[in-house]
């Protein structure tokens, strides 16, 4: 299903289908799993569609009488279907405004990366893609044996290998080993894409377990974790033996839900991350999550590689992403001979046997507990109020600011006068880029904040988990370590340059500056501004940061619909220019008119002015992306918040 998703995914975003119902359709639907279908559908916004979906059949009712729907509910959904026109039939097909055709049998294994979902990769050509990354030449090299009997603790990896450059050496635990360029570092079977699906999870379980048995071990320096997307998944590796496997080689239970997909991965171990950092090691994570955005896993791993669970424990033996797995060792087993991924891989008999293992009662069971908790979720104290009791000295929660001023009329729209440029952004910025959700660094805008309330580093935690803190949230947006702003030359890194004086600063502390300069701020960006997750703190905090406009080539549908919903301005670029094609340097002073006294239209057009240092101006024209008619009263209200609070006041 991964190999098949990641397929999906590649063919999808060269298409382009942001803001399009994708349905598919077709004979192979009929040997196509329900879980195999959501877990394409769950990749929607990877490939940019507003959503992917699947016709009801005969499949869809089994699942439902699988997770334990009772039987009245599996007949209603069957005459509804049937009744509205949804129900798949064979040999019918639908029209269309567009079509794209895949045969399933071409499908081949698989990974994405090294930094976007829809970069698939053949798993024979993982290494050179890493190569090629690092801009290295791929130059096969005799091993030495007992160097790497020394780095794997037993059972490692024996073949070819690109020469890379970097290398740096770590102890632990009285051994000493040698990181390389391309050591997976983190090995994680993660998020509900994968998760919930039995056919990868049971091939997973199915690897370890014959890994274990042949002898070998994961790799020292990688981080393994097991995250499932139900506990479901516990109760049916536990029925088929398979928990114990996965245990040996690392893959224990950490919890249920987001974990390394979302940058909860943790750190890794003291001498690993000094050894990263003291050679600048370029490292890999290898996860069965949706995305691998820059800097979203962890902030010093800087390619992620998107694979189904089987190969996320394949990777964790061969330990580095230079190995072709598909033709090269995994390690040596217990009897010192070469194991390879053919040997270890289970056939589909095999899966199928353990899928088999997964019954209703495990559904009724983990279904009926899922809001009971356990001690420490019982006993949490709550306040018996009809509304939410602020605690002024929370650093998790705070109150918002986002409703200050509802009770006056609306907000005047008003042309952009003299703002200047926050960041200058290239193609491809992701929610990620805007509004991490993991790390926070202790040097950072919203590091220094925590520090400032008592908080020590160890109890940082991560973006996500204080997304009910604005100031943390947006001390965090445009902070992601990976992200490049061209002001500075493309260097790595949240910062960018106030202007007129010149001075480097952390973007959170030059948009406060510019806001007690009263200078309204601007965003610059390339193609595929906003894909991801559809992270409401993107668009929040870049409202809070005083953006009035985002100026792109293309937006993600998701995005740009947050961007109004928060009373930002999303403008689009026409007629081919750029912010190359204009010259721009983010030392221009902007202004955009057009709105003062308009009747503000979806797709109007508006126009903006640009001058420059040296005093020379530019006009152009803009596309206003605010796209229908229910955005305009949004954006009239000053965003979606303010205008449902101003409509249940006034009823």
């Amino acid at each position: 299903a991964t190999d098949l998703v990641l397929t999906v995914t590649q063919m999808l975003r060269k298409k382009g289908v942001v803001g399009k119902f994708v349905e598919f359709y077709g004979d192979g639907l009929a040997d196509l799993p329900l879980a195999d279908r959501a877990t394409i559908a769950n990749m929607a916004p990877e490939y940019g569609a507003t959503c992917g979906f699947f016709p009801v059949d005969d499949v869809t009712l089994d699942y439902l009488r699988l997770s334990g729907r009772p039987d009245e509910t599996v007949k209603l959904v069957e005459a509804y279907c049937k009744a509205q026109g949804l129900w798949r039939l064979a040999g019918q097909e639908p029209v269309f405004t567009d079509s794209l055709e895949l045969d399933m049998s071409t499908v081949e294994a698989s990974l994405a990366g090294p930094k976007r979902p829809q970069d698939r990769v053949a798993l024979p050509n993982v290494s050179k893609a890493f190569s090629d990354f690092l801009g290295l030449q791929v130059k096969p090299a005799k091993v030495d044996e007992g160097r790497l009997e020394s780095e794997g603790g037993g059972g490692v990896a024996v073949g070819n290998e690109a020469q890379v450059s970097g290398e740096s050496q770590y102890e632990y635990n009285g051994q000493t080993y040698h990181l390389k360029d391309g050591a997976v570092v983190i090995a994680a079977i993660t998020s509900c894409t994968n998760t919930s699906n039995p056919s990868v999870m049971m091939a997973a379980g199915l690897v370890a377990k014959k890994a274990v048995e042949k002898g070998l071990k994961r790799k020292p320096w990688v981080k393994s974790s097991l995250a499932p997307g139900s506990k479901v998944v516990t109760d049916y590796y536990n029925a088929a033996g398979l928990t114990q496997y996965l245990d040996a080689l690392g893959f224990d239970l950490v919890g249920y839900g987001c974990t390394t997909c979302i940058g909860n991965s943790g750190p890794l171990l003291e001498p690993i991350e000094k050894a990263i950092q003291q050679s600048d090691l370029t490292v890999a994570s290898v996860l069965s999550g949706n995305r691998n955005f820059e800097g979203r896993v962890h902030p010093l791993v800087k390619t992620n590689w998107l694979a189904s669970p089987p190969l996320v424990v394949a990777y964790a033996l061969a330990g580095s992403v230079r190995i072709d797995i598909s033709s090269e060792p995994l390690g040596e087993g217990a009897d010192g001979k070469p194991v390879y991924l053919r040997d270890i891989w289970p056939s589909q008999q095999e899966i199928a046997d353990a899928v088999a293992s997964v019954n209703t009662g495990m559904f009724h069971k983990e279904y009926a507990e899922v809001f009971a908790g356990d001690e420490q979720w019982q006993a949490i104290e709550v306040p018996q109020a009809a509304t939410y009791v602020w605690q002024d000295d929370s650093t998790y929660i705070q109150h918002p600011p986002f409703f200050d001023g509802i009770d006056g009329p609306l907000p005047v729209i008003e042309d952009v006068e003299n703002a200047r440029i926050l960041a200058l952004l290239g193609d491809s910025v992701t929610t990620d880029h805007i509004s991490p959700a993991g790390n926070i660094k202790a040097d950072s805008p919203a590091g220094r904040y925590l520090q400032e309330k008592g908080v020590k580093y160890q109890d940082f935690n991560s973006y996500g988990s204080r997304r009910g803190n604005h100031e943390v949230m947006m001390r965090g947006t445009f902070a992601n370590i990976r992200i490049r702003n061209e002001m500075l030359g493309g260097e790595e890194g949240g910062n960018t340059v106030h202007v007129p004086s010149g001075e480097k600063l952390a973007i959170y502390d030059a948009a406060m500056r510019y806001q007690t300069e009263r200078t309204p701020l601007v965003i610059i960006a390339g193609l595929e501004y906003g894909t991801g997750s559809s992270r409401d703190w993107a668009a929040k905090g870049t409202n809070l940061l005083g953006v009035k406009a985002v100026i792109a080539e293309s937006f993600e549908r998701i995005h740009r619909s947050n961007l109004v919903g928060m009373g930002v301005l999303p403008l689009q670029f026409k007629n081919g220019q750029t912010r190359k094609t204009l010259g721009l340097t983010g030392k221009e002073t902007l202004k955009i008119t057009g709105l003062t006294n308009a009747d503000v239209q979806p797709g109007m057009s508006l126009t903006l002015h640009i001058e420059r240092e040296d005093g020379s101006r530019e006009t152009v024209d803009v596309l206003c992306r605010i796209d229908t008619l229910n955005e305009v009263e949004y954006f009239k209200s000053g965003g979606i918040l303010h205008y449902v609070l101003r409509q249940l006041i006034a009823s």
